[in-house]
């Protein structure tokens, strides 16, 4: 039920684009996909806007659904699909950067992560078993393995100890995933900062022959820069005929610039977060609604958006719905943030499949990104 298929790598850059089976459908790459957390994305209703956008793919989280309203109970419904009525592809996340983001955690041990609720203060244990048991469960048609996330700063030796452990668990994922022929388990390559970390446990982890790597780790607190040159390291060790997914970005200037190292997949909350404290997003620009300037301004957010939101409000309008602390503000902005993204995603993928991602660059002002990446 799991296939990639990688169509075509842009001579001008090195980007890549491909489609990937699954038993919701196609996905087509690169993609990104945005976060439903709980089930939902905030404030934006997935039917009809997020169809209506051509959202090809979301995500939803492991760790808090588990908590609330339990894995048993959407089991019940019939997984994750259905509880939610969502008809499209979807990617749950095993729970182990929400552990450590949320700083619920407790312990790490070999045998798991032992954490305290943020929300009733219950006490929990979830092992590399449990986390498969629960995505199993949830029903999505791709999984992450559990494995161990490190804020910046961390030392070589705490890196290597949890990059090994990280190994081992993803074994133990590997042999307690009861349902491989309809939810594709994929891979997690962490490392931290250090390049010889990144490379042993890129080579760990692809030995044990995911259908698809992620790339995590990143995101944590460290700089741009850093992100960049941890990406580039890691990539070139991960197979070509896979899936590559860095984990948690999801600003347009770092996903244009990651798809030239050939990563195919993104994810980021970044979308509806911005939304709903009023900022709207373009490639290098924002509009922060909350500005006075926007209080008689009846253009839209952006003239060349074809979303929902630009198509049919003003500046004004929104701004206006903000100031009187209506909730269809954040909706209208997350509206247009996440349509921004995903078409972002899909220009640039036709750009790559007619071998022209370097003049897309170009055209955007953005050449400098594959200046030192010849293909």
């Amino acid at each position: 039920m799991f296939e990639f298929e990688l169509q075509a790598i842009c001579p001008q850059t090195g980007a890549r684009a491909g489609r990937l089976a699954t038993p919701h459908g196609w996905v087509e790459t690169p993609v990104f996909m945005p976060v439903g957390t709980q089930a939902t994305l905030k404030s934006v209703p997935h039917n009809p806007f997020l169809l209506e956008m051509e959202t090809q793919i979301i995500l939803a989280n492991a760790y808090h659904l588990y908590l609330r309203p339990g894995t048993a109970l959407v089991k019940k419904a019939g997984g994750l699909h259905k509880f939610m009525n969502w008809p499209r592809p979807m990617l749950t996340d095993s729970g182990g950067f929400q552990i450590f983001s949320l700083n619920s955690l407790l312990k790490i041990s070999e045998e798991g992560i032992k954490f305290q609720s943020p929300r009733d203060g219950a006490y929990h244990f979830i092992s590399p078993e449990k986390a498969m048991e629960i995505e199993n469960d949830l029903g999505a048609d791709i999984m992450m393995a559990f494995d161990e996330c490190l804020a910046a700063g961390v030392t070589e030796a705490q890196t290597r100890e949890s990059v090994a452990m990280t190994s081992r668990w993803a074994e133990r994922c590997l042999k307690s995933h009861a349902r491989p022929e309809d939810q594709a388990l994929f891979g997690i390559v962490q490392g931290g900062m250090f390049q010889h970390l990144r490379e042993l446990s890129a080579q760990d982890i692809t030995s044990l022959d995911f259908p698809g790597y992620a790339i995590g780790g990143l995101s944590v607190g460290e700089s741009m820069a850093e992100m960049h040159k941890v990406l580039d390291w890691t990539v070139h060790h991960l197979p070509k005929t896979k899936p590559r997914y860095l984990m948690g970005v999801g600003t347009p200037v770092d996903m244009l610039k990651a798809v030239i190292t050939g990563i195919d997949m993104f994810d980021c909350v970044i979308p509806t977060r911005l939304g709903r404290h009023g900022q709207a997003m373009w490639l290098n620009d924002r509009v922060v609604l909350h500005n006075a300037k926007n209080r008689e301004d009846f253009s839209p957010l952006f003239a060349d958006c074809t979303c929902y939101t630009c198509q049919n409000f003003t500046k004004a309008y929104i701004r206006h719905l903000f100031k009187a602390e209506e909730q269809l503000a954040g909706t209208l902005v997350s509206i247009h943030n996440i349509h921004f993204l995903v078409h972002l995603m899909r220009d640039a993928r036709q750009a790559i499949l007619k071998g022209q991602y370097g003049d897309f660059l170009v055209e955007r002002g953005l050449d400098s990104l594959f200046s030192e990446n010849p293909a």
